[in-house]
């Protein structure tokens, strides 16, 4: 199958270094202590966060930082099939577990021990690169929780199909079976907290298709820090001079 064509256009019509369109907005659930709408392209998800609060199992406390805990969900009607995976498969209990490794990566955690954070994150409509829209989502909910981080941690992904590098693949590209790469990186300190990859690449090709997803990162980063400055301005606004 042809996935970039003569004229150098995907199949969703973007060119191979074009992500797909993306949207945040914080706020989406009015019970959390933080909470985020995130949407790249047709894949939109929503993350809350609670915490920091006492931990629920005394057993589980760390007496110098904060308990991580995340919960990843896909929605019943996210991705069109009949037949979904009954809770807590393998691999969403992998996605958690990535989520949450690559949060404690820029959560301040030794600044609130005994403590517990949770991080709830659902997939609504799943269209590729899912596990990018949590990681975003998830550090908008933690900004609008207020939670110090060490920096804001932004996920995107690339792939190599047809011979070229492609930035942010959809589903169809996500399951052609060639190789992609998931990069997590805090954009100010430039460290890579994730890094996941599907099938085997040459290192030169390897290089070009990572630095293309840490691009994808930091325009995502750059997007995410005008979501939170907007909604700062709001809030003056609202509480007046």
């Amino acid at each position: 199958m042809e996935f970039v064509s003569p004229e150098g256009l995907r199949l969703d019509g973007r060119r191979p270094m074009e992500m797909r369109q993306i949207r945040g907005e914080i706020g989406a659930v009015a019970k959390a202590d933080g909470s985020a709408f995130f949407e790249m392209g047709n894949t939109k998800v929503i993350a809350a966060v609670y915490g920091p609060r006492e931990v629920e199992n005394r057993s589980q406390q760390i007496s110098d930082q904060a308990l991580v805990r995340c919960e990843y969900t896909m929605a019943n009607f996210s991705t069109g099939d009949r037949m979904r995976k009954p809770k807590g498969d393998r691999r969403s209990t992998e996605i958690s577990l990535v989520i949450r490794q690559t949060m404690e990566a820029c959560i301040l955690t030794h600044l609130m021990p005994r403590s517990q954070i949770d991080i709830f994150v659902q997939v609504l409509q799943a269209d590729g690169g899912t596990r990018s829209a949590c990681i975003n989502a998830a550090t908008l909910a933690l900004a609008d929780a207020g939670i110090p981080m060490r920096d804001l941690v932004t996920s995107c992904s690339a792939g190599y199909l047809n011979s070229t590098p492609l930035l942010d693949l959809n589903y169809v590209e996500d399951s052609a079976g060639g190789p992609d790469v998931t990069v997590g990186i805090l954009p100010k300190l430039d460290k890579v907290t994730l890094l996941q990859m599907d099938a085997k690449l040459p290192m030169d090709i390897f290089e070009n298709v990572m630095q293309l997803a840490i691009e994808g990162c930091k325009a995502i980063a750059n997007y995410i820090r005008e979501v939170l400055l907007e909604n700062t301005k709001q809030l003056e606004y609202r509480r007046g001079p």
